[in-house]
């Protein structure tokens, strides 16, 4: 263990303390039980990366309120920025108001050049069910491709083309159109192939994919710039490059998901930005409001003007208070540079739980970039088997040790490493700290 840490984690008991444990009574009574598992801890109020309860005890954040506070728990900037829209106007429908134009004007500013309009609406699965639309309408075609263990949201046409079954598993018949194809998953490789001679053999899959699927209505094609659901997979250098090569070649739109990897969490503000993509639609949520709910579309203005007026709305996209967000996130980026901060603190915990892989025998794979990564835990590291069991086990164990982890993955088997982007290196050697001491009680 390090001794440049912080001492941040303080717990005065149990999990979960009294007044925890009292609400969580409550809310069962109250509301269905439906979410995924949790530590057993009540929120009650956060800064920067650190969590604390009901009951006083404090934590360390792993999990950015899943990749959503990427400039910090409740940052000054950011609240008194919401704090005065709040005051002055909430909500006005589409009816214009001044900061929709600022957030407009802010977010295109930021942008890679060849996306020069955006669109405003509130939750990922909201952009992503808007950008199949927009496919589908500028081309006047129906099927869109998109990857085994893409997560694009719970609404039908996201999780139509999402490649996970837990979001469709029970609900019938999904959208037609939907043809998915293998992502390069290279620690479980479903041709078995190797990363170091394989030569991306799963992009030569598309062409018989098409010709065993499609019905010659082809609109485009939809991967996130990173899988984050199936376990914060990351494709090799250069995929994503020869996938747009592919792309072009057939004539599709490309539509990016960048609802998770936006906004600083990769090392840069856009993921797209490490292999210079130029995608004709991009899906942004969860860091563009950092705990605001907001997200929007990013576009080549030919292609969004496909729209013709009345096509496209929101009751809440583009409302002052979120707009009023997305300007103040905009500057606490640019003003702090986070985006470096992600890649130098995130190299120094990747190498960190690098070490932890060596010597723990449950740590299968560690992946990922900048303050971005997953710990794959498995049961035996020849035959990796999923351990499920284990990733539960350390959820729980490291809260009560301090730290607040979650779990992804199609397996259940991925912690993720997703701290908000102002961590500190103290702050990320004391939670690594735990982390360690965590893995060694299970």
């Amino acid at each position: 263990m390090t001794s440049q840490t912080t001492t941040v984690a303080r717990l005065h008991g149990t999990l979960p303390g009294p007044r925890s444990r009292e609400l969580f009574e409550r809310w069962a009574k109250a509301e269905a039980q439906c979410t995924g598992y949790q530590a057993r801890v009540c929120w009650d109020r956060a800064q920067g990366v650190v969590v604390t309860d009901v009951d006083g005890n404090t934590f360390l954040d792993w999990t950015s309120g899943v990749l959503v506070t990427n400039v910090g728990h409740c940052h000054p900037h950011l609240v008194q920025a919401v704090q005065a829209a709040c005051a002055k106007l909430m909500n006005n429908y589409e009816c214009l108001n001044e900061p929709r134009v600022n957030a407009a004007e802010k977010l295109v500013s930021i942008l890679p050049p060849h996306l020069d309009k955006c669109f405003f609406l509130s939750t990922g699965s909201e952009a992503t069910e808007a950008c199949v639309r927009i496919m589908k309408r500028k081309t006047g075609k129906f099927e869109i491709i998109s990857f085994h263990g893409g997560f694009h949201g719970r609404t039908y046409a996201a999780l139509s083309s999402g490649g996970l079954a837990g979001p469709k598993k029970g609900y019938g018949p999904t959208l037609p159109g939907a043809i998915r194809v293998p992502f390069p998953y290279c620690y479980r490789c479903p041709f078995r192939a190797e990363p170091e001679t394989c030569d991306l053999l799963c992009l030569d899959y598309l062409d018989d994919a098409v010709r065993a699927n499609s019905t010659g209505s082809l609109a485009g094609v939809m991967v996130e710039a990173y899988q984050g659901s199936a376990g914060f997979v990351f494709a090799p250098p250069g995929w994503f490059a020869r996938l747009q090569e592919w792309i072009r070649a057939h004539g599709l739109l490309f539509t990016l998901d960048e609802v998770q990897s936006s906004f600083g969490r990769t090392g840069k503000l856009f993921a797209m930005e490490w292999e210079n993509l130029e995608p004709d639609l991009v899906a942004l949520g969860k860091g563009i409001g950092s705990g605001i709910p907001t997200s929007a579309v990013a576009a080549r203005g030919q292609v969004i003007d496909a729209l013709g007026e009345g096509e496209m709305s929101s009751t809440m996209g583009g409302n002052p208070v979120s707009c009023a967000a997305v300007v103040a996130v905009v500057e606490i980026l640019e003003s702090e540079k986070l985006e470096q901060n992600a890649l130098r603190v995130g190299a120094l915990m990747k190498s960190r739980l690098l070490e932890m892989k060596e010597k723990c025998p449950y740590v299968g794979d560690v992946r990922g970039l900048g303050l971005v990564m997953g710990v794959e835990l498995v049961k035996d590291k020849k035959t990796k088997e999923p351990a499920p069991d284990l990733t539960r086990k350390l959820i729980d164990v490291a809260a009560q040790n301090g730290l607040l982890i979650g779990s992804v993955g199609v397996f259940g088997s991925v912690i993720r490493v997703a701290p908000p982007l102002v961590i500190t290196e103290a702050e990320a050697h004391e939670s690594l700290d735990i982390f360690e001491k965590s893995l060694g009680m299970l």
